[in-house]
C-alpha cells in the first residue's frame, strides 16, 4: 500500500498520448480519449490505495473523453468518482446533466455513459474513487448529484478538498495502517458532503442511516484491532448504541460482532506473518499487535481458521519469496570471464 506514480517522462513524444490512453483504460476504466495536442501531449498519474477507497491524481494536456454503454459493458469498477478540479476547467455531462467545473467538485458514476472535455489548457484533478456499496446514501438520491458542480471553497466541501490535498502531500510518510485509517476519514468526509448537498443528513432513510452506522463500525473495528479490550460493548458505547441494537445491525451480516473482530484480527495477523520485513519478529509479538493477549489462544484460533499453525504459515509464505529473491539475484550475476 502506498503512492504509485506513473508519468510519460520515459515515453517517446509521439507515443505519450497512446501511453496515457492505455493507462487510463487499463488502470481506471475503458474510455475513448482524444486530444489536439498529440505532438506535445504530457500527462502524469498517481494512485494511492487507502483501503476502503482509492485516491488518484491526473494531470494532462487538453483532452476529451467519451464513455459509452459499450465501454461500461467492457469494464466497470462500479465506483462513484468524486473529482476535485485543482487546475484548469473541465466540462462533464452524465445522466442528462452538464456542468463546467473549475476549482470545484463533481461526482460521476462509472456504471453510466458520460462525456467530458477540457475547456482550456491543462487540467489537473484529484479523484476519490468510492465503491458504490461503501457510500451510505441511497443510490437514487446520489444520482441527483451526478455531473453537478459542487462547491469546494466553503463548508464541508472546503474541508474535504483540503483533506484530500493534505493526504496526497503527506501519504508517502504514512504507514499502511495509517493510510487505511485516512481512507475511512476521506469516505466519512465525502459522505457528509454529499449528504449535505442532498439536504439534512438526518432526513436520510432509516435503512441508509443503518448502513452508514454499520460501515462506521467496521472502520472502527479495523482501526482498533490492536486493542485487546475491543469488545461488542465497547463498540456499542462508542457509537451511542445499546448492545441489543448493535447485534441487530449485524443480524444480516455473515458474522456476529465478536466473530467479526476475531476474524479481522486473524486476517491481519496472517498477512503480517507473510511479510518478509517482519520475519525477525516473534509470532507472539505479531499476535499481540493485532489484539491477541494470549499466544496460545492465538495459535489455537489460527489453526482452527486456516488448518495450519502460525509458524507453518510463516514458513510456507516466506520460503517461496526468499527463493524468488535468490533466483533474481542469481540471474543478475554476470558470468565469469573464461580463460584466454
Amino acid at each position: 500500500m502506498g503512492v504509485l506514480v506513473a508519468s510519460d517522462a520515459g515515453v517517446a513524444r509521439e507515443d505519450r498520448f497512446e501511453w496515457f490512453c492505455e493507462a487510463v483504460s487499463s488502470d481506471v476504466m475503458p474510455v475513448l480519449l482524444n486530444t489536439r495536442s498529440r505532438t506535445d501531449f504530457r500527462a502524469s498519474i498517481a494512485d494511492l490505495d487507502l483501503g476502503v477507497v482509492r485516491l488518484s491524481t491526473v494531470a494532462c494536456s487538453p483532452v476529451s473523453s467519451r464513455r459509452t454503454a459499450v465501454h461500461v459493458r467492457r469494464g466497470d469498477p462500479e465506483h462513484l468518482q468524486l473529482a476535485l478540479v485543482t487546475q484548469g476547467a473541465f466540462r462533464i455531462s452524465q445522466r442528462g446533466s452538464e456542468s463546467v467545473v473549475a476549482g470545484g467538485l463533481v461526482l460521476t458514476d462509472t456504471s453510466r455513459p458520460s462525456e467530458g472535455a477540457s475547456v482550456d489548457g491543462q487540467v489537473e484533478t484529484v479523484v476519490l474513487q468510492i465503491p458504490r456499496p461503501a457510500l451510505a446514501l441511497r443510490p437514487d438520491r446520489v444520482d441527483r448529484l451526478l455531473a453537478q458542480n459542487l462547491a469546494a471553497d466553503v463548508g464541508s466541501g472546503a474541508i474535504l478538498a483540503g483533506f484530500l490535498k493534505s493526504l496526497l502531500a503527506h501519504a508517502p510518510h504514512c504507514r499502511p495502517e495509517e493510510l487505511r485509517a485516512m481512507g475511512s476519514v476521506a469516505l466519512d468526509l465525502a459522505t457528509a458532503h454529499l449528504a449535505r448537498q442532498l439536504g439534512d443528513p438526518g432526513e436520510a432513510p432509516a435503512e441508509a442511516r443503518a448502513r452508514e452506522t454499520l460501515q462506521r463500525i467496521h472502520r472502527f473495528v479495523e482501526n482498533n484491532l490492536g486493542d485487546p479490550g475491543l469488545t461488542p460493548q465497547v463498540i456499542a458505547d462508542r457509537h451511542g448504541l445499546s448492545l441489543r441494537s448493535l447485534h441487530a445491525l449485524f443480524a444480516d451480516q455473515p458474522l456476529t460482532v465478536a466473530a467479526h473482530i476475531r476474524h479481522s484480527r486473524l486476517e491481519r495477523a496472517r498477512a503480517d506473518l507473510a511479510r518478509g520485513e517482519l520475519s525477525g519478529q516473534p509470532v507472539q509479538v505479531i499476535a499481540a499487535r493485532r489484539g491477541f493477549s494470549s499466544a496460545t489462544a492465538f495459535s489455537r484460533a489460527f489453526r482452527e481458521a486456516y488448518g495450519i499453525t502460525p509458524s507453518e504459515h510463516r514458513a510456507s509464505s516466506l520460503v517461496p519469496a526468499a527463493r524468488g529473491a535468490q533466483e533474481l539475484c542469481t540471474s543478475r550475476t554476470p558470468p565469469r570471464a573464461g580463460r584466454t
